[in-house]
């Protein structure tokens, strides 16, 4: 390996420990075996080569997500089921890993004071919703229409988030991927107690 991808091994470890504020240029050093001046030479500066190897944590947890949900899931099961099964395996994916999860709502809480940062994952949302179309309906995102990106990946995006952010705050009480599932359909069925039916449809 060249010293860029040391660079981009160094970052991905120090971000995992140390987290995105108080990484610094010289622990990317220490930690890759490579030197300062490699820093500006292969990205540019120390922001650039955290984001790099942000990009590549977020790229090789979405092929490791992708190779989990092939698995386990029965081939006659429902569509409900197969939601279920598809929440509880990413639920299972934040636990095994916490680190990088705990980094990604570090590096959220920086859009704020960051312009550059912000403005770099507002950039990738279209990739990140055609992202959970691949992982909720086991096809290639770059296949779904740009209506379905912005519609379906944007309802799974959201899906996804609040099920993260609900297992950052208490995984024991985090909702399980039936939960989720039966609370959709109660919503869109109109069936809570108090409130009257719409008519719409049940998933």
């Amino acid at each position: 390996m060249g010293h860029r991808e040391d660079l981009l091994d160094g970052a991905k470890a120090c971000l995992l420990e140390k987290g995105w504020v108080r990484t610094t240029a010289r622990d990317i050093v220490a930690a890759s075996g490579a030197n300062l001046a490699s820093i500006g030479y292969h990205y540019g500066s120390k922001d650039a080569l955290m984001m790099a190897a942000f990009v590549r944590m977020t790229e090789e947890w979405g092929a490791e997500m992708s190779r989990a949900l092939e698995a386990g899931v029965p081939a006659d099961a429902s569509r409900a089921e197969l939601l279920a099964a598809r929440l509880d395996t990413l639920a299972a994916g934040l636990g095994s890993n916490r680190q990088f999860w705990e980094l990604q709502l570090e590096v959220i809480g920086q859009l704020g004071s960051n312009p550059e940062l912000k403005k770099w994952f507002a950039g990738v949302f279209p990739e990140g919703r055609q992202g959970m179309v691949s992982i909720f309906e086991g096809v290639d995102g770059c296949t779904a229409s740009d209506e379905e990106v912005r519609t379906v990946g944007a309802f799974y995006h959201s899906l996804f988030v609040g099920m993260w952010v609900q297992w950052a705050i208490d995984a024991e009480s985090a909702p399980t991927g039936a939960e989720l599932v039966e609370g959709m359909r109660r919503a869109l069925a109109g069936q809570l107690s108090g409130t009257a039916a719409d008519g719409g449809e049940g998933v």
